[in-house]
């Protein structure tokens, strides 16, 4: 997949394209890049995605923008796994944000995208003052040369998918709905490093992933699979947070995998969350949070059958 980070160098050549944040890349998400594949291929075009970074809610209002999904890097690998040819990745700064909608469309997507094809959900809108909407882009559709088809939303079980009810269902737990919107469990990247090795004088040796998203979507001790250290996922129970027994004050994802005994500093992994154990909790000493992970490991085990 090519990634083209900014407008004002074009594409190579004229595309199909998707507008969206894509954040967590959902079902709602996967319906849009199924529907942009399709055109693409009876167009003979390349399917592209135009997103933003940072979110345009983090640019705006930081302190109130919601919990990020995925990291542009998970995001970007998602995107890629769907089908996505290429992506451009346009730097939501103030320059950006002072855009118009019809500077938007000309800059944006007639000289930087050679747009032949746009597809938008059924709520974006763009521009300076979220003025431009889906009839301003189809009059400029006339105007410049390119079609443009609003995608309805998607539901399950009567709800509307969206990345809000993802970050809902993870902020109380409920790792099987999150997993129902997805289209797959939730899941964070990562690459190995070295921690204190806490974990392996408790008994409980860990795979320590820095994490970059801040605030959280979720925290707590979790039954998870690993994926990237082999042909096959292997199984474990992981604790996401800031570790308050031991005076963590920055995320940190710990994952001990069961029955592995393997040095993987380095590796980039993939954690999926499949099931909440419990919350992450404060210990009054080290004796009470090896008890209390002994638990969690018995408790992941038997959630795995294992």
């Amino acid at each position: 997949m090519r990634v083209f980070r900014g407008h004002s160098r074009p594409v190579v050549a004229p595309v199909v394209l998707a507008i969206g944040n894509f954040d967590g890349v959902h079902l709602g998400h996967a319906a849009l890049i199924r529907r942009l594949a399709e055109v693409a291929e009876n167009c003979q075009l390349a399917p592209t995605v135009l997103t933003f970074e940072p979110h345009p809610r983090e640019f705006f209002a930081p302190e109130s923008a919601p919990a990020r999904l995925s990291t542009l890097r998970e995001k970007l690998e998602l995107l890629g796994d769907s089908g996505v040819a290429q992506v451009m990745i346009c730097p939501f700064n103030g320059a950006f944000s002072a855009l118009s909608a019809e500077e938007f469309i000309e800059q944006v997507l007639v000289r930087g995208c050679q747009v032949r094809h746009l597809i938008i959900g059924d709520d974006f809108r763009f521009g300076r003052g979220r003025t431009g909407d889906f009839a301003l882009l189809h009059e400029a559709g006339q105007r410049f040369g390119f079609t443009v088809e609003a995608m309805g939303s998607v539901t399950v079980a009567g709800e509307r998918v969206s990345s809000s009810a993802v970050r809902k269902a993870l902020a109380i737990g409920d790792m099987e709905h999150a997993a129902l919107l997805l289209g797959r469990p939730y899941i964070i990247d990562g690459q190995v490093s070295h921690g204190q090795k806490l974990g392996r004088q408790l008994g409980f040796a860990t795979a320590n992933l820095r994490i970059k998203h801040n605030p959280l979507p979720m925290s707590g001790v979790f039954a998870v699979e690993v994926s990237g250290l082999g042909e096959q996922a292997l199984p474990g129970v992981a604790n996401l947070g800031i570790r308050p027994t031991v005076g963590g004050t920055r995320p940190l994802l710990e994952v001990h995998l069961f029955d592995f005994d393997r040095d993987i500093y380095g590796a980039h992994i993939s954690v999926r969350f499949v099931h909440k154990l419990r919350n992450e909790q404060r210990f009054p000493n080290f004796d009470a949070l090896k008890a209390q992970i002994a638990a969690d490991a018995a408790a992941a085990r038997a959630f795995f059958s294992l």
